[in-house]
């Protein structure tokens, strides 16, 4: 069966400032009901890819469809009022003079009956019911997100463009929006394209993430796949603080204190990096001070020392200074665990949790 037509399909976009190529050949696709998230630092071309899909910035090349129909390419530019998106950025952007109501209703054409049904529906939806009259000076920082979600659904657009959208929220209300947001976009069949450098933000929101580094989608998949099985050490160390092995590949087997690790297609003598979270970086609690049996999935143990212990909340950050090289290690243990500076601990490694990438 032929897979639906996405609602939003980009083709080599690629625009370019100056000398610098700010976005590259960028292709992608949203269909409707869908959260992608272009995930990444800032500066790699994001929101300027938001705004070329909104129709406020002229791609040099490249083409945009929605729903099927060409609203950009070389020979045609569709003005943004007429792309059906809706636009959501970090300072809302709200009339201080207008109540919630007419806010919401700014986008709205036909008859004022219908018109003050869909605010009343939007403002139900977002939980803000018997805020019509107030005026956006009157609301908290969540609440004024909430009201121009509802203003930039109101027109019903075929896809919703979001750039940076709850940056500004205090970090308590936070999430509570961002689910609160994702409820009701889910409901409205919206197709969402997600812009935010917070890989947590990604993470929690998305259906898929794009990963782009200088101008250009370097991973694509669900946020279960580039956060487990990142294209390469930048890919893994954008989602988290990140251990880094470094060893020599030897035909397709590479050895590490922590055991041999299958390389094939490396290099025989190339430089190899081994990299892991910390959470999984393992303390023998067991048989600390002694030497370990290992686990044929935890692999050789190799001892540290406690060079520094902080608490979290919900886990223990512990750094090691290794013995068999002098490197710094780091570990997260679940809950509270400080050890003293100095002590010898032995560790292992959760090796199916390990990347393996040329250095």
């Amino acid at each position: 069966m032929l897979s639906p037509q996405p609602r939003l399909e980009v083709t080599n976009l690629s625009r370019r400032f100056g000398a610098r190529d700010v976005v590259k050949n960028l292709s992608l696709t949203v269909a409707a009901g869908q959260v992608t998230c272009l995930l990444g630092p800032s500066g790699c071309g994001k929101s300027t890819t938001l705004r070329m899909i909104a129709g406020v910035e002229n791609p040099d090349s490249g083409s945009i469809r929605m729903d099927g129909e060409t609203v950009c390419d070389s020979h045609l530019r569709l003005p943004p009022e007429r792309r059906g998106v809706g636009l959501m950025f970090q300072d809302f952007a709200l009339f201080p003079h207008l109540s919630v109501a007419k806010n919401v209703a700014f986008g709205l054409t036909g008859d004022s009956t219908t018109a003050a049904a869909r605010v009343g529906e939007l403002l139900e939806r977002v939980n803000l019911a018997g805020f019509g009259s107030k005026h956006p000076h009157e609301l908290s920082g969540g609440e004024q997100q909430r009201v121009a979600l509802a203003r930039a659904l109101a027109p019903r657009p075929r896809i919703m463009l979001m750039d940076e959208p709850f940056s500004g929220l205090d970090n308590r209300l936070r999430d509570g929006i961002r689910d609160t947001t994702l409820e009701v976009l889910k409901d409205e069949g919206t197709a969402v394209l997600l812009v935010t450098h917070e890989p947590d933000e990604a993470l929690r929101m998305a259906d898929e993430i794009a990963l782009m580094r200088d101008g250009q989608i370097v991973q694509r998949g669900s946020p279960y796949h580039v956060y487990n099985a990142p294209v390469d050490r930048a890919a893994a160390a954008f989602f988290s603080d990140i251990n880094v092995i470094r060893s020599v590949s030897r035909g397709a087997l590479t050895e590490t204190p922590f055991g041999a690790f299958l390389t094939p297609g490396h290099a025989d003598g190339g430089k190899v990096e081994i990299v892991i979270r910390p959470q999984h970086l393992k303390i023998d609690f067991d048989r600390a001070g002694r030497g370990p049996n290992p686990t044929p999935q935890d692999g050789t143990p190799a001892r540290g020392i406690v060079s520094r212990a902080r608490f979290l909340g919900h886990e223990s950050l512990v750094d090691f200074t290794m013995d068999f090289d002098g490197s710094k290690l780091t570990a997260a243990v679940p809950g509270v665990f400080l050890p003293k500076l100095g002590t010898p601990l032995w560790l292992m490694i959760r090796r199916d949790r390990c990347f393996v990438f040329p250095a």
